[in-house]
């Protein structure tokens, strides 16, 4: 099974990509981050497209803002939108939903950016994450295996960001976002691509600004976490590094998980387009 998780960074600009995108990954799960679509205009744009290549979708949009979705070939059931009043302030924007895809219960997550450290939309963001984990305590409970993905915003340790010493005093690197992720590990989610590579490069996000793209002076902040049946069974972990450039590219590449199967030939953390048709092979 092939997982991914994009930002798309408006799923109206990046129409014609996000379709490429599916024919040539061919994820059987995908979750979608900032479409910044409503329901109504994602299915107009997006429903011919995707049944065709056999997706069902549930689609949760806030108009200009926000907007999540998860994409399955797999089956799509028992979907859930948004976080309850114990998210806080940010609870009812679209930045969040779940469903039962196959096998595995999978959300898609688009988590408060957090501004600045001395605005308020910075202790909005812990208190979104501390609504989230008393989410995922229910799910994690079930017997089923879990898959949280999304963009986290949230730079998991120095070596997910390009220079950590000019983040010193911003969001995204504090201790405090960074004990959350701690938190669900400790709950029983792990992430995946440091299972498969604990310490190599594996930015999923780089500025418009200055050529940071082709210097590589990017972030970590996509992230794919997933609970202990699901490390066993990894075969691949990878950012489409491909999938960022050309023209008029999301900000952010799609993170992919391959459980069980992985493409042929020697997949590290940031590779080329990755093989529509996986094969079989050793896990690492």
């Amino acid at each position: 099974m092939r997982l991914a998780t994009w930002n798309v960074n408006s799923a109206r600009a990046r129409h014609f990509r996000l379709v490429d995108w599916l024919d040539r990954a061919a994820p059987d799960v995908a979750c979608l981050q900032e479409t910044k679509m409503g329901d109504e205009e994602f299915d107009a744009l997006y429903s011919d497209d995707l049944f065709r290549r056999g997706y069902t979708v549930a689609h949760f949009g806030q108009g200009r803002w926000n907007g999540v979705a998860l994409l399955s070939r797999v089956g799509l059931d028992d979907v859930v939108k948004g976080l309850p009043e114990a998210a806080g302030p940010l609870a009812g924007e679209a930045r969040a939903i779940g469903a039962t895809c196959g096998e595995l219960r999978v959300w898609s997550l688009y988590v408060p950016n957090g501004r600045s450290l001395d605005d308020p939309m910075f202790p909005a963001k812990l208190t979104w994450l501390g609504g989230l984990r008393q989410v995922l305590a229910g799910e994690l409970a079930q017997p089923r295996p879990v898959v949280v993905a999304g963009d986290f915003n949230i730079a998991p340790a120095d070596n997910d960001v390009w220079d950590a010493a000019a983040f010193q005093g911003s969001t995204h690197v504090t201790d405090d976002e960074r004990q959350v992720l701690a938190d669900l590990e400790a709950d029983g989610l792990h992430d995946l691509v440091r299972t498969r590579w604990p310490d190599q490069v594996a930015y999923s996000y780089w500025d418009y600004r200055a050529g940071m793209f082709h210097k590589n002076l990017g972030m970590r902040i996509d992230l794919v976490l997933g609970t202990e049946p699901l490390r066993g069974r990894l075969a691949a972990a990878y950012v489409d590094r491909q999938a960022r450039k050309g023209k008029d590219p999301s900000d952010h590449a799609p993170v992919i998980v391959d459980l069980d199967e992985a493409p042929d030939g020697d997949i590290g953390p940031l590779v080329p387009p990755p093989s529509a048709q996986p094969v079989r092979r050793s896990r690492a």
